[in-house]
């Protein structure tokens, strides 16, 4: 049983905010500086970006997804990260301003690939749930 479940909540009292990637931000918060780190908050940045382009309840528009993938893309270039990495979360992050479910998925199967060796098994384990979201 969750601890906030079991709290009664008054009816005036806000809903918690569920933090999308916690597993993500946890792994970068442990990585030491550098490649490592970049790469998890690389990735919690793209993850962002794919979860908002398949939002539901709050969709962004067409351009909207457009400029935060180019504004993605210049915070990617200034990152340090290797080469297949930096190429897979671009891609991936393109494809968010799109309205083709395949090709973010596509993507997302990329980044998985690249960095698998990268994340822990908590963050990658997110990431797979999220492709899989994708997926259905």
């Amino acid at each position: 049983m969750s601890l906030n479940a079991a709290a009664a909540r008054a009816p005036f009292a806000l809903r918690p905010v569920a933090f999308p990637l916690p597993a993500l931000a946890a792994t970068a918060a442990r990585a030491p500086l550098g490649g490592p780190r970049e790469i998890a908050l690389s990735c919690l940045l793209v993850g962002r970006l794919v979860i908002d382009a398949r939002e539901a309840s709050a969709p962004l528009t067409a351009d909207q997804r457009r400029a935060r993938a180019q504004d993605a893309k210049h915070w990617l270039a200034s990152a340090t990260l290797p080469a297949p990495v930096r190429v897979a979360l671009v891609r991936l992050a393109e494809s968010t301003g799109t309205d083709q479910a395949g090709v973010i998925t596509s993507a997302m199967d990329s980044v998985t690939t690249v960095t698998a060796n990268h994340l822990d098994v908590a963050a990658r384990s997110e990431w797979a749930r999220l492709a899989q979201t994708l997926a259905e």
